[in-house]
C-alpha cells in the first residue's frame, strides 16, 4: 500500500493484453460547461448558445473537446490512484456530445490493456469512449507508468 491508503501501480506481471482493467460514467450538464468554459477560457458560444450550435449545423449545444478528453481519462487515473503515472494520452476527435437543456448526457468509458513493455515499466491502455453507444473519441490511448 503506498503511503494514502491505496494500492501502488500495477506491475507488467499484473496486466494483461485485452483486459478490461477500469470502467466508468461521466456525466455533463450545460451548467458543467460554463464552468469548464470559465476555467480553460474557451468561450466559443457553441459549448453555451443552442441558436450558436444549431446555425452552424450542430444538433445543439456540444461539450467541449477538451472536456470529453479530460473527463475520459479520469477513469485511467482513478485506477491507477496517481495522475501523474499517466506519461502519454491522445485520442481523435471524432463526434460531438450533445448536452441537453434541461439534463445531462454520460460519456461511458471503458479502458482496457493495449500493449504491455515490461523493459520500460510501461503499459499503454486503450480507451472506448462513448455516448449513447457512439464513439466520440477515437484511437484514445494513455501510457501509463507501472511499478
Amino acid at each position: 500500500m503506498s503511503d494514502h491508503g491505496r494500492p501502488g501501480l500495477p506491475s507488467a506481471a499484473e496486466l494483461v493484453v485485452g483486459a478490461q482493467v477500469a470502467s466508468g460514467r461521466v456525466s455533463v450538464d450545460r451548467a458543467r460547461l460554463v464552468r469548464y468554459a470559465g476555467a480553460s477560457g474557451d468561450f466559443n458560444p457553441i459549448h453555451w448558445n443552442e441558436r450558436v450550435a444549431t446555425s452552424v449545423g450542430l444538433p445543439g449545444v456540444i461539450a467541449h473537446g477538451m472536456w470529453t478528453m479530460g473527463a475520459a481519462v479520469t477513469v485511467v487515473t482513478d485506477w491507477l490512484g496517481d495522475p501523474g503515472a499517466v506519461v502519454d494520452y491522445q485520442v481523435r476527435f471524432t463526434r460531438p456530445v450533445p448536452v441537453p437543456d434541461p439534463g445531462d448526457v454520460g460519456v461511458d468509458v471503458v479502458a482496457t490493456v493495449g500493449a504491455v513493455d515490461p523493459e520500460a515499466r510501461t503499459a499503454r491502455i486503450d480507451l472506448t469512449v462513448s455516448v449513447e453507444g457512439a464513439r466520440v473519441l477515437g484511437k484514445a490511448q494513455a501510457v501509463v507508468r507501472l511499478a
